[in-house]
């Protein structure tokens, strides 16, 4: 169903808008680093939150993507259209109502999620966090429109409107930072300028009449609620799975808050260059969704197996190579981020295991059930995802940082334990092959 040009022009783009997005969140990091740890750790900490409800949005979207292409396996591209449509809609609507709870919220969550941490902290993740809240629509928009073009196979045009958005908030960064001295609120700003551009772009291009599947008009809403059940069906477990196991980092992460400003500081690092590492086994994992999906929705389960393996060695094999090289340049890589030498030398010695251990376990952990979710098994997903959170990750992050007292160590060493887990959980129902029982559309 998909020769090896068809696999190119869907993941390679894929690759380069997980590097960009990636890189959004580098040289926020980086840029914002010349105001001081405290700035760092507040854009550290929200963050945090803000990737708890974002995965809400991408869970979305990956409910409309699978229903998408599972139609478009099977050909029927005028329901193929109605879905795109409904995803649109009952994302962005969604997101308005998410952005106005959490604006009521504000300092109280905050101040509830991460407890004592230093005044000068908190007074800047509440500025970060308030501006950040107003691109939520817009991000779900920009989101709901990629996973669409995602599931026709044409991943070039949310890649080309990622480049856009790179480099309004990289110039908007260096102007509202360097230039204005707005520190974290420059940073937030330029965060919500390029996410309105980008939503804005993505609507024209989702409206123009020459795609495969018909969108028409979006201004028009028109809510269909047989479909959106279809979409949510897939999406709410997913979204479930992912808001769960933010939340769980972020409980975690006021782990790491009481061992002190360097550990945050330190952490924050390690979270980019994990973000880093894992944008090719993240972007092959939307892939993934695209070809599965059609070839489920072609009742053809011999080429899943076929492109599932195909797709998790070429992980493998970027994902070593990337590991190579980050090993080798870790101290460089860390020591620009301008920290501590207390922050960056605890950020170096992670990192070196974390290279290695990323390389060999996460492709499993994080790849592999994509494909499940392709095919309707989210629940399995779900639950797996959840249970070896915070039965493993949670509980070893405190055992291991402050009852046995190995600090930032501990929290990434149950973090370890977390994927060997999943990762032996998703090989043995992939195995089995219970998740064919599915049925989505």
């Amino acid at each position: 169903m998909f020769s090896n040009a068809d696999l190119r022009r869907l993941i390679l783009p894929l690759i380069v808008e997980h590097m960009l997005a990636v890189s959004i969140g580098l040289f926020d990091t980086i840029m914002i680093s010349s105001v001081g740890e405290a700035a760092v750790s507040a854009v550290s900490l929200v963050d945090s939150v803000n990737i708890l409800f974002v995965q809400f949005f991408a869970a979305i979207a990956t409910g409309g993507a699978v229903v998408v292409a599972q139609y478009m396996g099977k050909k029927e591209y005028s329901q193929a259209g109605e879905a795109a449509r409904q995803l649109v809609w009952s994302g962005t609507l969604l997101s308005i109502v998410l952005m106005a709870i959490l604006l009521i919220a504000d300092r109280n969550l905050l101040e509830l999620i991460f407890g004592e941490v230093e005044l000068s902290v908190m007074d800047n993740s509440e500025i970060y966090f308030i501006i950040t809240l107003l691109s939520y629509p817009f991000f779900a928009l920009f989101n709901s429109g990629s996973a669409i073009f995602r599931s026709m196979g044409n991943s070039r045009i949310s890649m080309n409107i990622s480049l856009v958005m790179n480099f309004i908030n990289i110039f908007g960064n260096a102007l509202t930072i360097y230039v204005f001295g707005w520190g974290v609120a420059g940073a937030a700003i330029a965060t919500v300028l390029a996410r309105v551009t980008g939503a804005a772009i993505m609507v024209i291009a989702m409206t123009k009449r020459h795609h495969i599947i018909p969108i028409g008009n979006l201004l028009k809403i028109k809510l269909n609620w047989m479909m959106i059940k279809r979409i949510l069906r897939i999406g709410i477990p997913s979204g479930v799975e992912g808001t769960v196991f933010q939340v769980g980092k972020i409980i975690v992460q006021s782990f790491i808050a009481s061992l002190g400003t360097a550990a945050i500081a330190a952490n924050a690092i390690l979270n980019t260059i994990t973000s880093l590492m894992a944008v090719s086994g993240g972007a092959i994992g939307l892939g993934t969704l695209t070809v599965v999906g059609q070839c489920v929705g072609a009742k053809d389960y011999s080429q899943v197996y076929y492109y599932v393996k195909r797709l998790i060695t070429i992980v493998y094999i970027i994902m070593a190579c990337i590991g190579i090289i980050l090993f080798i340049s870790v101290v460089p890589m860390v020591t620009m981020f301008n920290l501590s030498s207390e922050a960056t030398t605890l950020a170096i010695d992670i990192a070196r295991v974390l290279y290695i251990v990323n390389a060999v376990i996460w492709p499993l952990a994080f790849t592999l059930p994509q494909a499940l979710r392709a095919a309707g098994d989210v629940k399995f997903t779900m639950i797996t995802s959840i249970s070896t959170m915070w039965l493993i990750r949670i509980g070893g992050s405190y055992l291991f940082s402050h009852i046995i007292g190995l600090g930032l160590h501990g929290v990434w060493l149950a973090m370890y334990l977390d994927w060997v887990v999943r990762a032996l959980c998703f090989v043995v129902r992939y195995r089995n092959a219970k998740w064919q029982k599915h049925q989505v559309i």
